[in-house]
């Protein structure tokens, strides 16, 4: 299953570059030339249902989350990332997985530098101009897996929860494998569910 999530990305590609070149043809204000750009405001998700097993990635700027990307020193930084952890901690809720799937964590991961870990592999030197902005993107990686007794009961994905609980993340682009075949999208606020 897990080599099924990490085949994802690679199975919807065509999807996104094409997603990505419509994109282009819009905002020629972003010099973001690659897929996986760290971009406020907008987050990703990763599912796939396969049998009884619901993985879930979601992919984040830290800033969408916590509202900020620099590490916590302050009491009320350390507050604010102790909380989003705990929110983060709580998948079911989140999700609102429906309860007759009867769906129960069986794994889940959080990782950021934020949470204490090691930082991101980007690059975190100070540009040539002293701007240091580019060197604070943090982000917040969640992993989690499901066992669902009656997965077909999973009729939608409702990500309403996620968009309330987290309001500065004004869209999540979505990449799904389900039996009923693998889509990618971008779901808002305004319209949070996708279909299985």
């Amino acid at each position: 299953m897990r080599r099924l999530l990490l085949a994802l990305p690679f199975a919807l590609l065509p999807l996104a570059v094409a997603h990505a070149a419509v994109e282009h043809d819009h905002d020629h204000d972003h010099e973001h030339g690659s897929l996986g750009a760290h971009e406020h405001g907008v987050a990703r998700l990763n599912a796939a249902l396969d049998g009884q097993t619901l993985e879930l990635e979601l992919e984040s700027p830290a800033m969408n989350l916590v509202g900020f990307e620099h590490a916590a020193t302050s009491d009320a930084d350390k507050a604010k990332v102790a909380a989003v952890r705990a929110q983060l901690d709580k998948p079911l809720a989140l999700f609102n997985l429906p309860a007759a799937a009867q769906c129960t964590v069986a794994q889940q991961e959080l990782e950021s530098p934020l949470f204490g870990d090691e930082p991101d592999h980007e690059d975190h030197d100070e540009d040539a101009d002293g701007d240091e902005h580019h060197g604070e993107h943090s982000e917040i990686h969640a992993h989690y897996q499901f066992t669902c007794a009656i997965p077909g009961a999973l009729k939608n994905l409702d990500l309403a929860t996620l968009f309330k609980t987290f309001p500065a993340t004004q869209k999540i682009q979505v990449q799904l494998i389900s039996p009923s075949g693998q889509q990618g999208v971008e779901v808002t606020a305004k319209a949070p569910a996708l279909k299985f």
